[in-house]
């Protein structure tokens, strides 16, 4: 009786052969061509066999528990052992500023939490979840993704786990996972030695989760940065859009978000990547990236994870370029920033001062070192102002004449009073960079991200004093009480400016602009940064308190008395530009001469 089952069971198991055989010649599949290391999506890496097996399925065929476990065998090639259908386990690594999970399925990271901050709605600023993938490919006989593999704890310590996946060749696949203490760093370690295979490749897939109260301008400041290896160069795909890009020998590939990021950098580079970032319309996602990144074959990988706040001292240590993350502007808008104003804002926040007071301090030092030239220009205003009656005799009198002769007699009374029609606006250029490397500073400082001030909630977002059933173009569906301070400030500052700056026919055509401009920067600013606002109203003060002061000490009579005293003494010699202006209306006459000449002649003849 046992000779005849054991019979039935050979005969079973070459039937069920013969049939699964039948199943895999006539349905076979088109032959694919090898995932190679440049790219590849590792998830949609699947055997022929695996395939089959689906089909059969698909049929409605049964298949026996032998079949099935010879297409997984087949699937995971040499580490296809008992273990593989254990249940999957998760490792915790953690310190004081980030907790990290990492899964046995796969030896992959499944969680990166952020242990200090918080989302605007109080939750926890999970930058990598468990619905996200770091795929590794593995390449020897065949393609096989990590995630296919389950391993199993090798030792574990704090702040390190190893996990291993048994292999039939003798050796494990290990995987190191090293977190840096108290620090933002995870390092990782692939060592596939013995085993027949290599990793070769991941598939990174990762969206972005909205942390911030202002969804619109956290997702303009979201998107997928890479920075070229051995070169001073990053780039990002579009901000704005769905995009594609391939690229060639990289250092590392970031998911930067308005005040956090994820960077994955490979120290020994990334050959080729197919990057890829997708809008999402849901409110608590921003956009999706996937990343297919190819590595040179190699028995070990060494991997970096950083899972960081954007905050600029903390990129720094690190040394990487990751700083360059922060928006904080191009060429002297980058350099005053990062030399001036975050050592200034550092030193502030080290006295513990709240970030109101910070920013008070701030404007109240910038104001104080460019008080010379805003002395200046105001100097300059004044002699344009106590000049303003004559010039109004130069424009009486050359009223609808040469306009070129009428600009050397300007030019000649300038020079004779000692005056550069030019000084105003000298000193205002100046401080220019200055206004825009601020414009820049305020909404990324991460610092600024929660810290309330007055009826401000938040001053790294809008403050909202009013939300409006409705909105309205260009300016939002609420109402910022800052914003509306600065803009009242601005329009009252140009309104003074104008009536101490004295006026021509170019400055009354101009003028209607200088109003508009406030307000169109109120419906920019009313989504802006709270504390930007805030600054440049505090500006706004801070220049009508130096101008009513150094009113004070200037005097149009006296100035007027130096002027004459100065014209007295007879004019200094003329400027370049007053020599080629006049150069240029001696030419002028000349060949206005020349002109009158040939037409006489040509009447006498």
């Amino acid at each position: 009786m046992e000779n005849k089952t054991d019979l039935n069971k050979v005969i079973g198991f070459v039937l069920i052969g013969a049939l699964f055989f039948w199943f895999a010649m006539v349905n076979k599949p088109k032959e694919q061509p090898k995932a190679s290391a440049q790219v590849g999506d590792t998830t949609a890496v699947v055997t022929d066999t695996t395939e089959t097996l689906a089909q059969a399925q698909t049929s409605g065929v049964a298949m026996s528990d032998s079949v099935k476990a010879f297409a997984l065998q087949t699937e995971l090639g040499p580490f296809y052992t008992s273990d593989q259908t254990a249940e999957e386990q998760v490792y915790t690594l953690s310190n004081e500023v980030l907790t990290v999970r990492i899964s046995s399925r796969g030896a992959a990271v499944q969680g990166a939490r952020l242990n200090a901050y918080k989302t605007y709605d109080s939750l926890s600023v999970d930058l990598f979840r468990s619905d996200e993938t770091a795929d590794v490919l593995l390449e020897g006989v065949k393609s096989l993704p990590m995630s296919k593999l389950n391993f199993r704890l090798l030792d574990q310590s704090p702040g390190q786990v190893r996990l291993g996946a048994r292999s039939n060749t003798g050796s494990d696949l290990i995987v190191e996972y090293t977190l840096e203490e108290g620090g933002y760093r995870l390092n990782s370690r692939i060592v596939s030695a013995g085993t027949g295979v290599k990793p070769t490749a991941m598939a990174w897939s990762m969206n972005a989760h909205r942390f911030e109260k202002n969804r619109k301008n956290e997702n303009l400041q979201t998107g997928l940065y890479y920075q070229y290896a051995g070169k001073d160069k990053r780039d990002h795909l579009s901000l704005s859009k769905a995009d594609t890009e391939e690229r060639e020998q990289l250092e590392w590939v970031a998911v930067k978000q308005q005040y956090f990021s994820s960077i994955l950098r490979v120290p020994s580079g990334i050959v080729s990547a197919k990057m890829e970032s997708l809008p999402l319309e849901q409110d608590s996602l921003l956009k999706a990236f996937n990343s297919r990144l190819a590595f040179t074959a190699s028995e070990s990988l060494d991997l970096e994870w950083y899972f960081v706040p954007n905050k600029y001292d903390v990129l720094k240590v690190y040394d990487l370029n990751f700083d360059e993350l922060i928006p904080l502007g191009w060429g002297i808008l980058g350099w005053i920033n990062k030399g001036a104003v975050i050592s200034l804002f550092r030193w502030l926040e080290h006295a513990g001062l709240n970030y109101g007071l910070i920013i008070l301090i701030i404007a109240l030092v910038f104001k104080i070192v460019l008080l010379p030239l805003t002395y200046s220009s105001y100097l300059s205003m004044a002699k344009m102002r106590v000049l303003k009656p004559e010039m109004d005799e130069l424009n009486a009198k050359f009223e609808g004449k040469d306009p070129m002769k009428k600009q050397t007699a300007v030019m000649e009374l300038y020079r004779s009073a000692g005056v550069n029609p030019l000084g105003g606006c000298v000193p205002v250029l100046l401080q220019f960079p200055i206004l825009i490397a601020l414009f820049n500073f305020f909404p990324a400082a991460f610092e600024l991200r929660h810290q309330a001030f007055l009826w401000a909630q938040d001053l790294s977002t809008y403050d909202s004093i009013f939300n409006l059933p409705f909105e309205i173009p260009f300016y939002g569906s609420h109402v910022s009480l800052f914003t509306l301070l600065m803009t009242v400030s601005t329009l009252l500052y140009t309104y003074f400016n104008n009536q101490l700056s004295p006026q021509n026919e170019q400055m009354a055509q101009l003028k209607w602009m200088m109003y508009l401009m406030p307000i169109v920067f109120l419906g920019v600013f009313n989504n802006y940064s709270a504390g930007l606002s805030y600054y440049y109203f505090v500006a706004n003060m801070l220049t009508f308190s130096q101008q009513w002061l150094i009113r004070q000490f200037v005097d149009d009579d006296a100035i007027h008395a130096k002027i004459q005293q100065k014209k007295a003494k007879g004019p200094a010699g003329p400027s370049k530009f007053q020599q080629r202006l006049e150069k240029l209306t001696q030419q002028k006459e000349q060949s206005e001469e020349l002109v009158k000449l040939n037409r006489q002649m040509r009447r006498k003849k």
